[in-house]
């Protein structure tokens, strides 16, 4: 007596693989997409840092040794910088970081350092 099609047991194996099968994509795809806004943000982040330190250099002069914070808008989204000016070995140098964050009490999301000359 021939059979035909599959028992039971052969169709429960292969659902099982493929349950797992479909997790394992299903976990990648999550964290293949956390990946992605993740980057998005250092992106963004990064580019509110490198507007910010453009606009420093177009004012042109010696940058101050105080803490300087704003806001800025991009991409739809509020973004908090901080920038503060250091004095180096140098004294014809001057470095200057910028910070920029997410929300106003996470850690920096990015942070762009910068030296400044100052011709005597």
């Amino acid at each position: 007596m021939s059979q035909r099609g599959m028992t039971l047991l052969e169709v429960m194996v292969a659902m099982v693989i493929f349950a797992a099968v479909s997790l394992a994509l299903i976990n990648s795809l999550g964290s293949q997409t956390r990946a992605l806004q993740s980057m998005e943000e250092s992106l963004f982040a990064s580019w509110v840092a490198e507007n910010q330190m453009v606009d420093l250099r177009l004012a042109g002069g010696w940058p101050a040794l105080e803490k300087v914070a704003g806001q800025q808008q991009l991409a739809g989204r509020s973004w908090y910088w901080q920038r503060l000016g250091e004095p180096t070995r140098d004294p014809l140098l001057r470095a200057v970081e910028i910070q920029v964050r997410s929300s106003p009490g996470d850690d920096p999301r990015i942070r762009l350092r910068s030296y400044f000359f100052h011709q005597p």
